[in-house]
């Protein structure tokens, strides 16, 4: 099966345009870790960065976020949005990761770039760790019973490539009362880069939008 883009169909000229500016902060992002360029340059850049930033703060604020769920063969579940740090495909930090529900667990294939490093050329481990609790997190939703992390538990089995597409695969072990039980990998090909085992605790999401004032 291959693997679809996580957001669907939202469309619409706002949304387009967002995603190319988006992209092209990724891309800038990538290419100031790695610039050599002379002060002269480095100067001019940062002064049209500047000219950017200020036209974006004088306009209005407040976007609503694209609410999607995975693609699916029988319908989406697991909503998700479109800023999320790993997988949003309108958020620059999310390098992202594109997701698919397959049966009863959820996959994804991205590749991580120069903002990701951590021992050179490789995936620094607090992000190989935020990717396993992204995708395990996705799983566990497929409970019907959400909840948030209670713990995880990560075990790194190799170094995790940077510049690589990689697998992700997690599922859901098992359910007890409100504990969700949850696995996840990461791949880099057949080789095992890290893997982790969760535990979720469901919650009453009315409740928590009360209590932030979001309901």
């Amino acid at each position: 099966m291959v693997l679809a883009d996580a957001v669907g169909e939202p469309g619409g000229p706002q949304w387009e345009a967002l995603l190319r500016l988006t992209a092209a902060i990724r891309r800038a992002t990538e290419l100031v870790i790695d610039t050599d360029a002379c002060p002269d340059d480095l100067a001019a850049t940062a002064e049209l960065v500047e000219q950017a930033v200020a036209r974006l703060e004088a306009a209005p604020a407040g976007r609503r976020h694209v609410t999607f769920a995975p693609p699916r063969e029988e319908g989406g579940r697991a909503a998700r949005i479109d800023t999320a740090p790993l997988i949003g495909l309108a958020n620059p930090v999310a390098p992202p990761l594109r997701v698919v529900e397959v049966g009863a667990s959820i996959r994804a294939v991205g590749t991580f770039g120069a903002a990701y490093e951590g021992p050179p050329g490789h995936m620094h481990g607090g992000f190989v760790a935020a990717a396993l609790d992204e995708m395990v997190g996705m799983a566990q939703s497929l409970s019907g019973q959400g909840g948030m992390t209670g713990t995880i538990v990560v075990r790194y089995r190799a170094p995790t490539p940077l510049y690589t597409e990689l697998q992700f695969e997690a599922h859901i072990d098992r359910v007890e009362g409100r504990k969700i039980y949850t696995v996840g990998t990461i791949h880099n090909g057949e080789v095992l880069c890290a893997e982790a085992e969760a535990v979720f605790i469901s919650i009453d999401w009315d409740q928590m939008r009360q209590a932030t004032g979001r309901a």
